[in-house]
């Protein structure tokens, strides 16, 4: 696993780099968002690990001018506690946050976390046996045949399975898929999670209901 560490105190990133290859995995850094934009333009890295607040271009200017198709599981490190922060770092797209002072063991347990949820997705594709999704494509295959989902169905397939075995509540799909400011309720969750397992005919079982709670995706199917 190759990773980009973005902050501009050279100590963390020096202590983070130290932890890193020690559990296996390739590193290099940067020291402020301009030199990791070039970075992330010019070279293939699969996780990025971002402070927010650095001279010349800040982290989130940086998350907002990389391009969607550069864009990788990021985990954003910072002495910004303020839910504001946070939330602003989700709508970006980041998929962690922690604060400073954090403890390196911590952070390496996330980036394992995020490893493992994304490990069957190559080039931003996912494949299950004959089901096949295409994040780049928007397309879902089963059997080699294309499967018509609607645009809302993707995205929360995609979610639970960039999550898997992770149970994701139905306030959590409704944030993340409908938005802050969407009035609906947990009903709309639910009737887009039973077209959704139509769809997936022979993989419906892989959507699995945690009750009290939301939905999960397994890739070993559960009756």
């Amino acid at each position: 696993m190759k990773i980009l560490v973005v902050d501009d105190e050279e100590m963390i990133r020096s202590v983070i780099r130290e932890y890193c290859l020690a559990a296996g995995f390739l590193v290099e850094e940067a020291k402020n968002g301009k030199e990791a934009l070039q970075k992330l333009l010019y070279n293939s890295y699969e996780l990025l690990i971002l402070d927010i607040m650095m001279p010349e271009m800040d982290g989130f200017s940086l998350l907002k001018q990389l391009p969607k198709e550069k864009r990788i599981p990021t985990i954003v490190l910072s002495a910004r506690t303020d839910e504001y922060d946070k939330l602003a770092g989700f709508d970006l797209g980041i998929d962690d946050y922690l604060t400073k002072p954090f403890s390196p063991k911590e952070l390496i347990a996330r980036i394992k976390a995020i490893r493992n949820r994304t490990s069957n997705f190559i080039d931003d594709i996912y494949t299950l046996n004959t089901l096949e999704l295409n994040c780049k494509a928007h397309t879902l295959k089963i059997d080699n045949k294309l499967v018509d989902v609607t645009p809302k169905e993707f995205e929360i397939l995609s979610y639970l399975i960039k999550n898997k075995n992770i149970a994701i509540s139905r306030e959590q799909l409704l944030s993340k898929i409908w938005g802050y400011d969407f009035f609906g309720d947990d009903r709309t969750v639910d009737t887009h999670i039973k077209m959704l397992r139509s769809n997936l005919g022979k993989y419906r079982n892989h959507i699995v209901t945690v009750r009290g709670v939301g939905y999960k995706y397994v890739e070993d199917e559960e009756e």
